[in-house]
């Protein structure tokens, strides 16, 4: 197990309903933890990288409707 960090902005602080969609990000193979910042504007994913990418992570994410900001790369 290759263990990495992944650090997001969130585009609006998460509210009540975005809990219930965190909780089910667990469910998902190879995603150990996701933290959530005091301010609520920043969530940290611990993943296992021999099963996701960064880019799986992030589909993950998206699906459950967690409001990240996905950096831009050149």
């Amino acid at each position: 197990m290759t263990k990495v960090t992944l650090r997001y902005d969130l585009s609006r602080p998460l509210g009540e309903g975005d809990f219930a969609n965190i909780e089910k990000t667990h469910s998902t193979y190879g995603i150990a933890k996701v933290s959530i910042a005091r301010s609520l504007d920043k969530i940290t994913v611990d993943h296992d990288a021999s099963r996701l990418t960064k880019k799986d992570v992030e589909a993950v994410l998206v699906r459950h409707a967690i409001p990240i900001v996905v950096p831009v790369t050149a």
